[in-house]
């Protein structure tokens, strides 16, 4: 949901959705990051649903962002940088479809700069292996359920949190700390 005229979405799946809405809602110029469901077939999933990897669809993070503050290239390259592309269906410990690495283009501009990007790194190779990203048209998003929202904020005391998602958000401050909000 757009809170003015020039704020732009973009939505990416880039493994647990609260480790990719902690690191991409950190950023200046991201005004907010939701936790949702993407790309499955089933209507209005549950998380319980979405776990089971039966409905399709992916956990991913739609961003509201303004692009006089941030492009949807610093996007792209904060998502390439903070998980890993290359496995298939898998973030760590995080297996199954839903886990899988996948940017929802929002129009034909995104999906051309998503996919200049991708062919870029591989030409580099930034990456030992080939990535496995998919670029696909957003159909549906779909928020999660409350709890989810602002998971790594409300829980740092989560297992989960401290010992996955803290030490990626720490990482990603050091490589990122010109562009982190102010707190």
């Amino acid at each position: 949901m757009k809170e003015k005229e020039n704020d732009t979405l973009a939505t990416f799946g880039g493994g647990c959705f609260w480790c990719t809405e902690a690191v991409l809602g950190s950023l200046r110029g991201v005004i907010r990051a939701v936790c949702g469901y993407s790309g499955g077939h089933a209507e209005n999933p549950t998380y319980q649903e979405v776990c089971t990897g039966a409905t399709g669809h992916a956990e991913c993070v739609q961003i509201t962002f303004d692009p006089g503050v941030i492009s949807y290239q610093e996007l792209l390259e904060v998502f390439w940088k903070t998980h890993d592309p290359t496995t298939r269906n898998r973030q760590g410990n995080d297996i199954g479809t839903q886990y899988r690495s996948v940017i929802f283009y929002h129009d034909l501009q995104q999906k051309d700069l998503a996919e200049s990007c991708r062919d870029k790194l591989e030409a580099e190779r930034a990456w030992d292996r080939p990535l496995v990203t998919e670029i696909v048209p957003l159909e549906k998003f779909w928020p999660a359920e409350s709890y989810h929202q602002d998971y790594f904020r409300n829980n740092p005391s989560n297992t989960y949190c401290s010992l996955v998602v803290a030490p990626k958000i720490e990482k990603f401050k050091k490589v990122f700390r010109d562009r982190l909000k102010k707190p």
